[in-house]
């Protein structure tokens, strides 16, 4: 009954210039030796079989994935166009239902670092298990370690048994002193790590996602690309998970990181006695807390501190750490000729 979705599109800009349309971010070795893809699926290994494993990206880089990940074709679902985390996760679940009518989903992202698979995998149950049990949709929280301002955040609600709580609210991507209180509250950052029944979710978004639920009739008629192209694209948080009231949370007993920035390198890489993270050919001297990924030539840095560094794909960037965040605005300042990879 259990079913993997895995989501894996996007171009990962964010990790410019090392990311590319051709070899984007997912498909990157950022954590460790393997890419975060195809940790994501090794991590199921005793929980769902690869069989049961369905992966949602884009055309360009479905076949990749395909290959990388061993998986069978048809599991492969690929997007006629991005429209967010809602369309996408009801597509696969509906897929997941269509092939298996007691379908349970546990749904994850294609590009997070975790240290410890078996602690991820007894998380992942007790979510699948909440969810069967209490028949609602569960989203799995992680302690915050530091008031950071790009995440989610969830505020428990009452009990409803030892390992579960309803969720008394949500709040998106507070600023530091707002992170700080929710933190003194309780508050957990919301994963992305989710479970449910597939009939479950799609109750529950022909309840609360109008901007979806009109056209479930194209899901159910097999017509994906008119389904896509009728919805209004929304992330699944916003259009279902804040609006049910149908919603629990369990909290996760893991070391989680979302690989989103240059900046989540200093977290989930080993650091030097200086705090430079290094990877490929680089010869740091005098130097603290920078970042370097070298993809061929050798990069040299003397007494500076605080810097992102990359040279990858016939480009040398080079910019403030604290500005991480920034560099989806930054590629859409600069000429396209520098900007675009191949």
């Amino acid at each position: 009954m259990r079913w993997g979705v895995l989501l894996a599109g996007g171009s990962g800009t964010r990790f410019w210039p090392l990311s590319s349309p051709s070899n984007p971010k997912q498909l990157l070795p950022l954590a460790g030796p393997r890419s975060t893809a195809e940790d994501a699926v090794d991590r199921l290994d005793g929980l769902i079989p690869r069989e049961r494993i369905l992966v949602v990206t884009g055309p360009a880089l479905a076949p990749r994935l395909q290959q990388a990940l061993e998986l069978p074709h048809e599991n492969v679902l690929i997007e006629p166009r991005a429209a967010s985390t809602g369309p996408a996760l009801i597509w696969a679940s509906w897929e997941a239902l269509r092939r298996d009518p007691d379908a349970e989903v546990l749904s994850m992202h294609a590009d997070w670092a975790i240290s410890d698979p078996a602690a991820f995998r007894r998380t992942a149950e007790r979510a699948l298990e909440t969810a069967r049990t209490h028949d609602r949709l569960v989203t799995v929280g992680m302690v915050p370690t530091r008031p950071e301002t790009g995440f989610g955040y969830i505020v428990p609600g009452a009990p409803l048994d030892s390992d579960a709580n309803t969720v008394a609210r949500f709040s998106e991507k507070p600023d530091a002193a707002t992170a700080l209180d929710l933190m003194a509250a309780g508050a957990l950052w919301n994963s992305g790590l989710f479970a449910w029944t597939a009939a479950r979710l799609l109750t529950e978004v022909t309840r609360h996602t109008p901007e979806i639920a009109p056209h479930l009739a194209a899901l159910r008629a097999g017509d994906v690309d008119r389904f896509f192209q009728s919805v209004t694209p929304i992330s699944i948080d916003v259009g279902l998970l804040e609006r049910s009231h149908n919603v629990a949370v369990v909290s996760g007993a893991f070391t989680w990181d979302d690989v989103g920035t240059w900046e989540a390198l200093t977290r989930v890489r080993p650091r030097d006695s200086a705090g430079n993270v290094v990877v490929g050919p680089a010869c740091v001297h005098d130097s603290e807390e920078c970042i370097v990924w070298a993809e061929r030539d050798t990069v040299v840095l003397c007494g500076v501190q605080d810097l992102i560094v990359v040279q990858a794909n016939g480009r040398i960037l080079v910019m403030d750490r604290k500005r991480a965040a920034d560099l989806k605005q930054l590629l859409d300042a600069l000429p396209a000729p520098v900007r675009d990879l191949e």
